[in-house]
């Protein structure tokens, strides 16, 4: 995908992604069966509501409250997040679907739902927190195209948090492979943790590698930084940062939404 496929699919240079975090879902430790499904559904709509009317540009739909995080999706994960997605889709601008971690559900979900995109980590071997993590995205991209999902756009992660490469390929290496051999629409370059800032001398080094590809800024992305930021990156996935005293499981505050994208205006003001 280029630059300008970006541009189209959002409507807009430098287009800012907003996270819909989902609660804990069914069989997870934190799940709140007291609320339920509909209690869930509800405080998801109040958060959609803040984004979209703050304007936002997309929205990606993730299982952030899923702790600790699992490398393959239950099928009450898939049938949740389905409904719910159905139910809160966005109707005037793109989203996606995003499932930590395992990259055949987002696919399925998003294929259903009639989402644009997924976010997933789709390449490399890592330790990580959730043990050895082993990506196959030969076997997930064909499993995209078996189920006729061509059209879903894939965003790869290449710098996955909670887990460190195993390897000696420099990021740039790994992000360009992602592109060349693996197919990679986007790149998404991110921190340590959800919230955690990147090096913009890792976001220069990947820009570099993957050419005329959007590369995105994953994590980190505050109305403090994000000028600097969308100097290199080609748009922006933002959570933490919207939420209350920017906690990423707290709800999301519509005066830092607001504060956000008139920063983000600011930097697109700015760019020649």
């Amino acid at each position: 995908m280029s630059q300008d496929a970006l541009q189209q699919l959002f409507g807009i240079a430098k287009p800012v992604i907003a996270m819909a975090h989902f609660p804990p879902l069914p069989g997870t430790p934190m799940y709140d069966a007291k609320k339920g499904i509909s209690g869930m559904l509800e405080d998801m709509r109040t958060d959609m509501r803040k984004l979209l009317a703050g304007g936002v540009d997309g929205i990606l739909f993730c299982n952030e409250g899923d702790r600790p995080y699992a490398l393959h999706a239950d099928l009450e994960a898939a049938a949740v997040m389905a409904s719910v997605i159905t139910e809160l889709r966005p109707t005037d601008r793109p989203f996606g679907v995003d499932f930590l971690w395992d990259p055949r559900l987002p696919i399925a979900v998003g294929m259903a739902t009639g989402a644009s995109f997924v976010r997933e980590v789709f390449t490399g071997v890592y330790e990580s927190d959730m043990g050895l993590w082993s990506t196959d995205a030969a076997a997930t991209l064909r499993y995209r195209h078996n189920i006729s999902a061509d059209h879903i756009k894939v965003f790869f992660n290449v710098t996955p948090e909670f887990a460190s490469f195993l390897g000696t390929r420099t990021i740039g290496q790994r992000a360009k492979s992602a592109v060349v051999s693996s197919l990679a629409d986007a790149i998404l370059v991110s921190g340590m943790t959800a919230g955690m800032e990147p090096q913009l001398d890792v976001l220069k080094e990947v820009k570099e590698a993957v050419g005329a590809t959007p590369m995105l800024l994953n994590t980190g992305a505050k109305a403090e930084n994000i000028c600097k930021y969308l100097t290199i990156a080609d748009g922006v996935i933002v959570g933490s940062s919207l939420k209350v005293d920017g906690y990423t499981w707290n709800p999301v505050d519509e005066k830092r939404v607001q504060a956000f994208m008139q920063a983000v205006k600011e930097a697109r003001g700015k760019q020649p």
